[in-house]
């Protein structure tokens, strides 16, 4: 399957939090953890951390979060989650699989994220956050480096405190830039943008080619291969539990895998191809 992503961040923008599904379980709810060692070495409960990606905004098709439809710890078949690829090697999982992931989140709201995994006894950790850090009204307002990487590093200090025997996987904030590029001549997809005032920083005046509006947009997207960079570096020094996977970013995406509501979250298929593109066991 080629590996396509869309959309956009998981967390990135949105402030709505409602839920589709009762709770802040993607995949059930308040069961108790598994045993300390994964069944064939596949983990036997799983949290998911991030923003409206991962929450599964705008999956449903309103502006709601759907965590049924999460590629982390989603329940919808046609997501195929990694909790339902996992389930199928590991009986042991179902149930135990939650999504803290929030709508709007930034990274520093990830160390309170972390607490909640750590609450539970995750065996496996999904983290994708960042979007909304660079989705701010101008580039001015973007997070900065410095205090992104202060707050990634504190949640990943916290999180291999807590659960040392966790695997960890980190995802990389998506090309925001590529999105505009593909959304700039979508007459639906403008008018969305400008409608919902979705991530200023990047698509506010989506079609105007002026010289210093370019500007703004290589801006932000030069913020966002920083924030990359800090979370692949934050990764390396967790160690070998922690994995990087960058295909949320790299790997290309198209406007049939964002939803037609806010055309800037992955729909149900965005989700799934999220899913394929970031999932690593075997």
């Amino acid at each position: 399957m080629v590996r396509r992503w869309h959309l956009v961040v998981l967390g990135t923008l949105a402030v709505f939090a409602l839920a589709c599904e009762a709770g802040a379980g993607g995949a059930g709810g308040g069961s108790d953890p598994g045993p300390d060692t994964p069944s064939k070495g596949y983990p036997s409960s799983m949290a998911a951390l991030g923003d409206s990606i991962t929450a599964g905004f705008g999956s449903c098709g309103t502006f709601l979060a759907c965590s049924r439809n999460s590629w982390s710890t989603g329940t919808a078949e046609a997501v195929d989650s990694h909790y339902r690829r996992i389930l199928a090697k590991n009986p042991k999982i179902k149930g135990k699989a939650r999504n803290f992931a929030k709508p709007g989140a930034e990274a520093g709201e990830l160390p309170g994220q972390v607490a909640q995994a750590i609450d539970m006894k995750a065996q496996y950790v999904t983290i994708l956050i960042g979007a909304n850090d660079a989705c701010a009204p101008a580039p001015a307002g973007m997070t900065s480096v410095t205090t992104f990487r202060r707050d990634v590093g504190r949640a990943l200090t916290r999180l291999k405190k807590g659960l040392p025997k966790a695997d960890v996987l980190v995802a990389g904030v998506p090309d925001l830039y590529r999105l505009w590029q593909l959304g700039r001549k979508d007459d639906q997809a403008v008018r969305a943008w400008k409608r919902l005032n979705t991530c200023p920083s990047m698509l506010a005046d989506p079609t105007s080619t002026d010289e210093s509006d370019d500007a703004r947009r290589r801006q932000v997207q030069s913020r966002i291969n920083d924030y990359n960079d800090e979370l692949r570096q934050a990764c390396d020094k967790y160690g070998a539990r922690c994995r990087w996977d960058n295909d949320s970013h790299e790997t290309s995406f198209n406007l049939d895998l964002v939803n037609q509501v806010d055309y800037f979250h992955p729909n149900v298929e965005g989700q799934a191809q999220l899913a394929d593109a970031t999932y690593a066991f075997k």
